[in-house]
C-alpha cells in the first residue's frame, strides 16, 4: 500500500517548469514564489466535498480538471494570470486507480493555463479536494467587485445554465434523453475557466464576478459591493443550447439562478463596448450584454418587451441549501 509520501512522489511531484514563478515547489515545508516586479498576487481557495459537490463515483479525471478549474475561475473574474496552486486531498484509500486519473485531469488543466502544484497536504478521510490557487496581477489593474457605476453596461461570456440542466437530469429532478445530457454534461464536470477573457479585460471592465452559485446571486454581490442595482433582460441571457431546446420558463430559472456555469460576468462603461468585444474576440470567448447598472438597489427582471418579471431568484448556500 501506498504511504502518505509515496503517494505525493508519484502523483504529485514533477519538476518546476522554467520560467515558473515558483522558485522552490512540493517537498519542503513551504512553496517560494517571485511575482514579478510591479505585481500583485491573487490568492483564492476552494474545497470539494464528495456528496456536496460532486457526486459519489465521479469520473476521477474530470474531478481533478474541475477541482482546479472552479479555482483558476476565481483568478479569471479578477484579471490575473495563473501561477502556482496547492493541494489538500483526503482521501478514503490511497487508490492508485483512482489517484493516477485523478493527477492526469489536474495537471493538463494545469499545463494549459501555466500553472504550477507547489505543495499541499494528504490525509484519510472522506474525499475531499481543497485547492489554494495563486495568481498575479499588475497593481491597480485587479478586476473588483466593488467598482460598478450607474450606467455600465451588464455583460456575461459564454453561456449560462447547461451545467443545472445536467445536474437536474443526474439528479432525477426532470428527464433528459441520452444524447441530450451527454452534450450538456461537459459544462457540469468540466468548465472552461476564462482565464483569457480575464486578462483581456484588464483597463475594460468596471467590476466583475465569476458565476458559480447562480447568476443573480453572483451579480448581486457586485450590485451590494458598489453601492447599485440593476435591471436585466431575462430573455436576452444566453441560454446554453441543450437549455435553449427546454420550455421558456426552465431556460429562464436555470441561466438567472442555476449556479456551476464558471463564466464571467462584469460591467464596463458603454463606451467601451467596442473594447468588450475586441476582448472576447482576443480571448475566442463569446460575450453577451444583458442589462445595465441603476441607481436604484436591487436587482430588477424585464422581459423582452421591458415588461417587469418576477422568478425566484436565490442563489446557492451551502448551509442554507439542503
Amino acid at each position: 500500500m501506498l504511504s502518505e509520501f509515496d503517494l505525493i512522489a508519484r502523483y504529485f511531484t514533477r519538476p518546476l517548469r522554467p520560467g515558473s514563478a515558483a522558485t522552490l515547489g512540493v517537498g519542503d515545508d513551504c512553496a517560494l514564489l517571485a511575482p514579478a516586479a510591479g505585481m500583485q498576487l491573487a490568492i483564492s481557495t476552494d474545497m470539494l466535498v464528495e456528496g456536496r459537490h460532486f457526486f459519489a463515483g465521479a469520473d476521477p479525471a474530470l474531478l481533478g480538471h474541475k477541482c482546479l478549474a472552479v479555482n483558476l475561475s476565481d483568478l479569471a473574474a479578477m484579471g490575473a494570470r495563473p501561477l502556482a496552486f496547492t493541494l489538500a486531498l483526503a482521501l478514503p484509500a490511497a487508490d492508485e486507480a483512482w489517484l493516477a486519473p485523478f493527477a492526469q485531469g489536474m495537471f493538463a488543466l494545469a499545463d494549459l493555463h501555466g500553472c504550477e502544484l507547489v505543495g499541499g497536504d494528504t490525509t484519510r478521510g472522506p474525499l475531499t479536494v481543497s485547492i489554494t490557487v495563486f495568481g498575479e496581477v499588475p497593481k491597480e489593474q485587479a478586476l473588483r467587485r466593488s467598482n460598478a457605476r450607474v450606467g455600465d453596461d451588464i455583460w456575461v461570456s459564454g453561456t449560462l445554465g447547461e451545467a443545472r440542466l445536467a445536474l437536474a437530469a443526474l439528479a432525477g429532478e426532470l428527464a433528459l434523453d441520452a444524447a441530450s445530457l451527454a452534450a450538456a454534461a461537459p459544462c457540469l464536470h468540466a468548465p472552461a475557466p476564462r482565464v483569457a477573457l480575464g486578462l483581456a479585460l484588464r483597463g475594460v471592465a468596471s467590476a466583475a464576478i465569476d458565476i458559480s452559485d447562480g447568476l443573480a446571486g453572483d451579480l448581486g454581490h457586485i450590485l451590494k459591493q458598489s453601492g447599485v442595482g440593476a435591471v436585466v433582460d431575462i430573455d436576452g441571457l444566453p441560454a446554453g443550447p441543450t437549455l435553449a431546446l427546454q420550455p421558456p420558463a426552465l431556460q429562464r430559472a436555470y441561466c438567472i439562478a442555476g449556479g456551476d456555469d464558471y463564466e464571467l460576468c462584469f460591467t464596463a462603461a458603454p463606451e467601451r463596448r467596442a473594447d468588450v468585444l475586441a476582448a472576447a474576440r482576443a480571448s475566442a470567448t463569446p460575450v453577451s450584454r444583458i442589462g445595465v447598472i441603476e441607481a436604484a438597489p436591487g436587482l430588477r427582471l424585464v422581459d423582452a418587451a421591458g415588461r417587469p418579471c418576477q422568478l425566484p431568484m436565490t442563489s446557492f448556500d451551502h448551509f442554507a441549501s439542503p
